[in-house]
Formats: C-alpha cells, sequence, structure tokens
C-alpha cells in the first residue's frame, strides 16, 4: 500500500492545490466571472461529448459505477472526471487502451498517462479530460467523488441518448 500512496501522492496533492486555488477564486468574488468564461467556451460540447463517449467505453468493457463529473465550476486545470471501477489489471489496462484509442481517433492527444504498470490507478489526462480507472480498494481509499463533492454529476447515459448512441 505504502508503494501506492507514493505513486499516487503527486497527483493527490496536486488536486487539492488546485481546489485550494479555486475555493479561494469563489471567496475573493472571482467564481462567477470564471464560470462564465467557462460555460461560453466553444469546446465546452465537445469536452462533454468526450467524456460521455469515455463513459460509454467504459460502461461498453464492463467498468463498474462509472460517473462523469463536471468540474467546470471548480477548476480551470480540466473540465470533467471519468472515474470508473475495474475487476482485474487487464479489463483496466482495455478500458484504458480503448478511451486513448478513441480519443487518438478524434484528434485528442494524451497529455499524460500515470499508474498504467501498477493497475491500481490508471490516469489518462487529456486536458479538458481526465479519465481514472481504479481497483475497488484504490477508488474506496482515494475517494475522488467525495474530494471533488462540489462537482455536479453528468448524466452520461443522458447525453449519449441526445446523441443517438446509447
Amino acid at each position: 500500500m505504502d508503494i501506492l500512496r507514493h505513486s499516487t501522492e503527486g497527483f493527490t496533492s496536486m488536486m487539492r492545490r488546485s481546489r485550494t486555488i479555486t475555493e479561494s477564486r469563489v471567496h475573493s468574488g472571482g467564481f462567477e466571472n470564471a464560470f462564465q468564461e467557462s460555460t461560453t467556451c466553444e469546446s465546452q460540447g465537445a469536452g462533454l461529448e468526450a467524456a460521455c463517449w469515455c463513459a460509454k467505453i467504459c460502461d461498453d468493457y464492463r467498468g463498474l459505477d462509472t460517473v462523469v463529473l463536471d468540474l467546470r465550476h471548480i477548476t480551470k486545470e480540466f473540465d470533467y472526471f471519468v472515474i470508473t471501477t475495474g475487476n482485474s489489471r487487464r479489463q483496466m489496462h482495455a478500458i484504458a487502451e480503448e478511451v486513448d484509442r478513441m480519443q487518438s481517433e478524434h484528434g485528442e492527444r494524451r497529455i499524460g498517462i500515470e499508474g498504467y504498470d501498477r493497475s491500481h490507478w490508471i490516469v489518462q489526462d487529456y486536458g479538458d479530460v481526465v479519465l481514472h480507472v481504479f481497483t475497488q480498494a484504490t477508488r474506496e481509499l482515494y475517494d475522488l467523488e467525495n474530494l471533488w463533492a462540489d462537482a455536479v454529476p453528468v448524466d452520461w447515459r443522458a447525453v449519449m441518448a441526445d446523441v443517438h448512441v446509447a
């Protein structure tokens, strides 16, 4: 477990710093301006659609408890988290690889990847969308849904139904 904590400590620390910066912006009155900027961005729809496609792939590959969180009003670092749980290393890799293939086909370059070799928590960063593929124990340990409790859950199935895919 120490190896897992060490390998993800930097990412968790970065998320907490980002959240602290965002909270200070909200308390200083900068929240509305930041939110208005993000909602008028032309790539907003593309980011939501990409996140929902990622969630659909997670679901298609039998990821468990797949959620999409809208973080636009919390941080400018990324717009959406896609979080899912895999039952095995092979399944986690299959999910991560298929999401990467789909993103590449749509011109989205992966900015970073962490945890692929250890397979407790695979993180793939595409800029607007960050994919988290966890084991059950690691998901419970880091509890991103609680850490980012102010995020707005997205009904990704409804979004995908609107694009006639579900």
